[in-house]
């Protein structure tokens, strides 16, 4: 019974808990990440894209229904607190809309104030298309009670809410235009007419209104499609309404093609992240989005270094947890490849196929610990068989194992003891010594 038991909060433990890399919500798909700050542990706010169904949403095109918030204190274990706020349960709100678009969330006064975009069921008081409404909650997981009504005056998408730091708090979204205005002490209604943003680009879609300030830097960041596809740029001022003076990218448009990208920005334990979105699931429909995290940082003038996107994404990896090289921090050019480990159900993750002898991945950020770890375990299969090198610190360090794989299309578990245990955090190196076709999962030590 006492091994039962066990069993069971290990698995309860499981479903609550997601894990490093990029995507680094890998179980359902999320969109459109807000992250926040509060405490000690980093909250983030995304949409939540499902597949539409004839009779749910609109095929083809956007669909959420709700929103999911998860938090993290090392930006490496990710915790699901669950649903938040759906569309059924908000008095305002259309409840087949499926519409449940980019969200935001700030904290004022030990309240937490929720804002999301979607349709209202009654066109005649609140129009057609979206308005903004606001959800409240004690602690920053919720529960969340939604306002009855939404923000007057506020026609709009992407709500981002930024607190200057005199206390004024400020309301931005986007509508073919950048809108702002002041919002009241209550964090409920506007204080102040309604500004149009209009030192930002003038031609082509823009969205996703972002606003920080940093060393008495303004930063408007949003979503911009100059030719086919979104890229994030960034404007300053000296002050929450402008003006602002375009100054460039903080990320290139997706190399996948993915035609949206959406973003928030924050500074956590010492340290700048840029969250964004790809559609690292859903390869082909850029429409089931995944949710990323990437290091920032500025030059010495306050302005932006252009942050490239990784698989491997930020935090540091325990070597006792499954090590998933298939988010690399490099992979070798010839020879290594990534894949679906299942195509019907891509969440599953993927694999690293190593072609060919000398074919690599490299995993950086390894935390091996203070206490020696006697063995280590791989995920894998091979078609001929084959033997896998690991190496730390670079593709000539020590060997700290060798590994067999079988000839096998099955997939193993099989164990081999750690040769040269050295503590501390560590890059790690999966090399194929000999073999052809050996495809890896994941690796973890003990």
């Amino acid at each position: 019974m006492k091994k039962i038991i066990t069993a069971c909060v290990s698995l309860l433990i499981c479903a609550n808990s997601l894990f490093a890399q990029n995507p680094f919500i890998r179980d359902q798909f999320t969109a459109d990440p807000s992250a926040r700050v509060f405490g000690n542990r980093v909250y983030v706010y995304p949409s939540h894209d499902i597949l539409a169904t004839e009779g749910k949403g609109r095929v083809g095109w956007f669909c959420m229904e709700d929103y999911h918030v998860f938090s993290s204190d090392n930006l490496t274990d990710w915790t699901d607190h669950g649903m938040i706020v759906t569309q059924n349960k908000v008095p305002w709100v259309r409840p087949d809309s499926y519409s449940m678009w980019a969200p935001d969330c700030i904290e004022r006064n030990g309240k937490y104030y929720f804002y999301f975009p979607t349709a209202a069921k009654d066109t005649v008081a609140y129009g057609r298309g979206f308005t903004i409404g606001v959800a409240v909650a004690d602690k920053p997981e919720g529960p969340y009670i939604p306002q009855e009504t939404p923000i007057k005056g506020v026609r709009g998408i992407d709500p981002n809410v930024f607190i200057d730091n005199d206390g004024q708090a400020y309301l931005y979204w986007s509508a073919g235009n950048i809108y702002g205005a002041k919002l009241k002490a209550n964090m409920l209604e506007l204080d102040s007419e309604v500004k149009i943003l209009g030192d930002l680009p003038t031609k082509g879609l823009k969205e996703g209104p972002y606003v920080f300030e940093r060393n008495g830097i303004y930063y408007m960041t949003y979503p911009h499609v100059e030719n086919k596809t979104e890229r994030l740029e960034y404007a300053i001022g000296d002050n929450p309404f402008g003006p602002f003076k375009i100054v460039g990218a903080v990320m290139d448009e997706s190399a996948s093609g993915c035609w949206t990208n959406h973003h928030s920005i924050i500074q956590f334990k010492n340290q700048w992240y840029l969250f964004y979105h790809d559609k690292d699931y859903s390869p082909r429909f850029d429409k089931a989005r995944s949710i990323r995290i990437d290091s920032l940082s500025f030059n010495a003038d306050g302005t932006i270094r252009k942050v490239i996107p990784t698989l491997r994404g930020v935090g540091i990896t325990k070597a006792t947890s499954q090590i998933q090289i298939d988010r690399y921090t490099q992979l070798s050019t010839d020879g290594s490849s990534i894949a679906f480990l299942d195509t019907m159900n891509r969440f599953k993750g993927w694999e690293t196929i190593f072609a060919k002898p000398g074919a690599w991945s490299q995993y950086n950020k390894v935390d091996f610990g203070s206490k020696p770890l006697k063995s280590v375990t791989i995920n894998a299969r091979s078609v001929d068989g084959g033997i896998l090198e690991v190496r730390i610190d670079n593709l000539n360090g020590p060997v700290i194992a060798e590994i067999k794989i079988p000839k096998s299309n099955e997939w193993k578990l099989i164990e081999a003891p750690v040769l040269n245990y050295k503590a501390g955090i560590k890059n790690l190196f999966v090399i194929l010594k000999n073999g052809t076709q050996t495809g890896t999962d994941w690796i973890s030590f003990k």
